[in-house]
């Protein structure tokens, strides 16, 4: 099987049609056993008490924000550089999902910031690029969609997402670069985690959970995209056809 048997739309259409069932069984079934073990099985955090559960939510929120940018915008820039329309259709579809969790993780924040500083925001460095990348979301979903011409709406959108990458590594090592506020990364690939056994599996299922959603939902707006871009070929015209 070559590696863009399924960069064909109707090819996407069929599998993603498929999948997207198993993903959303998947997103129900990890975010129960998450919150269950995020809410009621991991002990109490010794310094900021029951406050510190917010942090199953926001982390991998947080998380999704960033890679999803990263992914939406790499999805755009093939979409641009080999006039792949899938990918450029990829890219728009993964836009709400990503302004959606970047929300997420700033609204979560909020509530976990003001028990712990005292304050629901701060001009932290972090929170304020975090904000910049719900901006730069909403600002590619705005320019995209007022371009009536689909190829030079993707071709502004991709520019637009690669210019805007290059704050979410701004994003990830703000608490390094700057003296912030924001509390330093719990987990990390070079050290061993920082929390109780319980509170990382809790954290790593939740964001299992947030994947699953985040395909079954980008599968669900590519495929609405796709039916309309390839409302005059053959094949949606049969899909139409079928239809009951």
């Amino acid at each position: 099987m070559r590696f863009f048997t399924f960069a064909a739309p109707s090819r996407f259409y069929a599998l993603s049609g498929l999948l997207i069932p198993w993903f959303w069984l998947a997103t129900v079934c990890l975010t129960v056993l998450g919150l269950y073990l995020g809410f009621f099985l991991a002990p109490t955090d010794a310094t900021q008490g029951e406050a510190y559960r917010i942090i199953f939510i926001h982390v991998p929120a947080a998380w999704m924000s960033m890679v999803l940018y990263m992914v939406m915008a790499g999805w755009a820039v093939v979409g641009w550089a080999f006039k792949a329309r899938l990918a450029s259709m990829v890219a728009r579809a993964i836009a709400p999902t990503g302004a959606m969790f970047t929300f997420l993780a700033l609204w979560t924040g909020a509530f976990w910031g003001k028990p712990t500083w005292g304050a629901w925001w701060v001009w932290d460095a972090r929170l304020t690029s975090e904000l910049i990348l719900l901006f730069l979301y909403l600002g590619y979903i705005a320019l995209t969609e007022s371009i009536d011409d689909a190829r030079r709406a993707d071709s502004a959108g991709a520019l637009v997402a690669l210019v805007g990458a290059i704050n979410v590594p701004i994003i990830y090592f703000s608490v390094r670069w700057w003296n912030t506020l924001h509390q330093g990364a719990s987990v990390s690939i070079a050290a061993a985690p920082k929390m109780a056994e319980t509170m990382l599996t809790a954290m790593l299922v939740m964001t299992f959970a947030c994947w699953a959603y985040a395909f079954a939902v980008v599968f669900m707006r590519t495929r609405a995209i796709v039916l309309e871009r390839e409302a005059h070929t053959d094949w949606v015209k049969a899909l139409r056809e079928d239809a009951p």
